[in-house]
């Protein structure tokens, strides 16, 4: 159904926000092939160009960075501490593995006050960041040879299957990355040019796609991200805001972007004439690059957002459902190729 190999490429590839080298290349090599122009910006968006018959411009954002961590501190003994790059939830991370990107990749361990030792009072508070520090397995002398201050640091997860799902760490936002890489494999002969946006430093405030909505000017935008999935034990059903399996969510607003009311019903519109499969989206907290795609334009764009419902976001692995990936490519295709069909007069 989808490519998994290709998927885990994407995924397990390095990536902090403003260290997005190694995904990055791995990017520009896939897509190359796929489009007419690529370019790369001073911040290091990367723009995959195929241009249309008309001269209206519409934008894709997909960011690259991934959540991650940076190098503050190398103590005496060698252990590290660190930044966030992006939010985490410090619960997920007790006795995770890291990878620290120095001269060379070293594997480290979050570590942190054993519960044996701790105090009542300890034991029932919530962990916070700065209780955690990473344990190389080394003394400072060793570390100091590959490590330094302002290293990043990103999870340790491989890509598996599981059920009808695909776990890793980095489903936000590889999986948009990936989506968008097939998508243009299959746009032939666009109305409009197409500009791919595989965005950077999203995570720490939608940056990149302030950047290159700037450059663009787009008529029309398209974000791509994922989105919450708390459909578990425990969640009432107005928590859930949407469900693994239940189609490719169209959103229609988060904390940071109103979609435009027409560009949701062409969306909707779009995926019930090709029968896909499609869920609303209402996040009450977190914001995409479809903010950046919206209003970084003057007058704004004409902007929505297509959201992969997500469980276990920002946290050490992630899960998506392989159905809504598919039907994600699948609705984002014919949007591009059907938007030249629709009505955009207010009404």
């Amino acid at each position: 159904m989808i490519n998994l190999e290709l998927l885990r490429q994407i995924c397990e590839t390095a990536g902090a926000p403003g260290h997005e080298q190694r995904i990055r290349e791995l990017v520009i090599d896939q897509v190359t092939p796929l489009v007419d122009e690529v370019k790369i910006d001073h911040l290091g968006n990367v723009y995959a160009i195929k241009k249309g018959k008309q001269s209206k411009k519409v934008m894709i954002g997909a960011h690259m960075d991934e959540i991650g961590f940076i190098v503050t501190h190398i103590d005496d003994d060698g252990f590290l501490r660190f930044h966030t790059l992006g939010g985490f939830d410090p619960k997920t991370l007790t006795a995770q593995r890291v990878i620290i990107h120095g001269k060379k990749d070293l594997v480290g361990v979050m570590g942190s006050k054993p519960i044996h030792v701790m105090t009542p009072e300890e034991r029932n508070k919530a962990p916070k960041i700065s209780d955690y520090f990473i344990d190389l397995g080394m003394s400072r002398e060793e570390v100091v040879k590959y490590i330094e201050v302002g290293n990043p640091i990103t999870r340790e997860r491989e890509l598996i299957e599981m059920g009808d799902c695909v776990n890793c760490k980095s489903i936000d936002n590889r999986i948009s990355v990936f989506i968008l890489l097939e998508t243009l494999k299959q746009i032939k002969d666009p109305e409009y040019d197409i500009y791919g946006v595989f965005t950077v430093q999203e995570e720490v405030g939608i940056r990149g796609a302030y950047v290159s909505a700037l450059e663009i000017q787009p008529d029309f935008g398209f974000g791509l991200d994922t989105t919450i999935a708390f459909d578990v034990p425990g969640a009432s059903a107005h928590e859930k805001i949407t469900q693994l399996g239940q189609g490719a969510a169209i959103k229609i607003m988060d904390s940071s972007t109103i979609c435009d009311y027409r560009m949701v019903r062409f969306m909707k519109e779009t995926a019930d004439k090709h029968n896909i499969p499609w869920q609303p989206e209402v996040l009450t907290g977190g914001g995409t690059d479809t903010a950046g795609i919206q209003r970084m334009t003057p007058g704004g764009s004409i902007a929505g957002a297509i959201s992969i419902p997500t469980r276990h976001i920002h946290q050490v692995i992630e899960t998506a459902n392989k159905s809504d990936i598919k039907n994600s490519v699948d609705l984002l295709k014919h949007c591009l190729e059907d938007l030249h069909k629709f009505n955009w007069e207010f009404s």
